[in-house]
């Protein structure tokens, strides 16, 4: 796909979850600020917590008490990430009507991160889908994000075809959307094109997301060679806050203004404000009480006349 002028690009705000998953743990306070400054920059879709075990991710423990005040903010779309199928029933019964279900592309972080191998957790995408899919009072969509898909920080880089066998049995068991994960920030532009395009023919209409790190220096680059090959939804963090527990040196999210400030000047359309996606970094900055390596949180957008 070659870039055109008013793409729109969905930009998923994950800092409550991603951005805050590694941070010690706030209070519940300070989180609903947080989402207050979020719902203000006109984001459509939100990553709100994650049903995980508490003593692994203690941050998470609030799940379902944050997934209470979620019905004030009718107008986004919340989601939470699911590790089992018990987190699965959690989220839905706390009110989630999107749930996140990660397979890690590689059987070391896999066994870090859930206690399973890529196999096993790949069987239970049929479980997660019965149990979205079933919801009695309302419809639940799954999606599956796809971790390490170009490279694990125990076993180096991951062979494509690992990412799209996932890919397929997600096709296959009837997940909504798909997502793949540069879970440590280790990918760069070419690499993106490459596994895009092999994927691509794989998830047929499949709508198709990618979480992308900027570890390393090159989320940025990374994420604008994704939407130009076709992806259109792109996971952000306000400030840049954040990165995964489980894998060794994997912090640097894109901040989620440096993404606006990108896709916006380069012709493409998106729901979030650039100034008020700045405003809420310095929230999300006295949240966790340190600096954040946000660009735009230091440097401001440019001058205009």
């Amino acid at each position: 796909m070659t870039q055109t002028a008013n793409t729109h690009v969905v930009i998923r705000e994950v800092g409550l979850r991603d951005g805050l998953q590694i941070e010690k743990p706030i209070p519940l306070s300070a989180k609903l600020e947080l989402l207050a400054a979020l719902a203000a920059t006109g984001v459509r879709e939100v990553e709100a917590t994650a049903f995980v075990s508490p003593t692994k991710v203690p941050s998470m423990a609030d799940a379902a008490e944050l997934a209470a005040h979620l019905h004030n903010y009718p107008a986004i779309e919340f989601s939470a990430l699911v590790a089992s199928p018990n987190g699965a029933k959690r989220a839905v019964a706390a009110g989630l009507r999107s749930i996140e279900y990660v397979v890690a592309a590689d059987d070391a972080f896999s066994t870090a991160n859930v206690g399973r191998t890529t196999a096993e957790a790949t069987a239970q995408i049929d479980e997660i889908v019965d149990i979205a899919h079933g919801s009695p009072d309302f419809p639940v969509t799954v999606e599956v994000i796809v971790a390490t898909a170009w490279d694990s920080p125990f076993e180096g880089p991951t062979p494509p075809q690992r990412v799209l066998e996932i890919a397929a049995t997600a096709r296959d068991r009837g997940v909504d959307r798909l997502s793949i994960a540069d879970t440590i920030g280790t990918t760069t532009p070419g690499r993106v094109n490459s596994l895009i395009a092999q994927l691509l023919p794989v998830i047929g209409d499949l709508p198709l997301g990618a979480h992308l790190h900027n570890t390393r220096g090159a989320g940025l680059a990374s994420a604008y060679a994704a939407v130009t090959a076709g992806v259109t939804r792109l996971d952000a963090s306000v400030g840049g806050l954040g990165g995964c527990p489980f894998a060794p040196g994997a912090t640097g999210n894109i901040a989620t203004e440096d993404l606006v400030y990108l896709l916006t000047d380069s012709g493409f359309t998106v729901d979030v404000d650039l100034r008020a996606a700045i405003a809420a970094a310095e929230v999300a900055k006295l949240a966790v009480g340190h600096d954040l390596p946000g660009a735009l949180l230091h440097a401001g957008d440019r001058i205009r006349d």
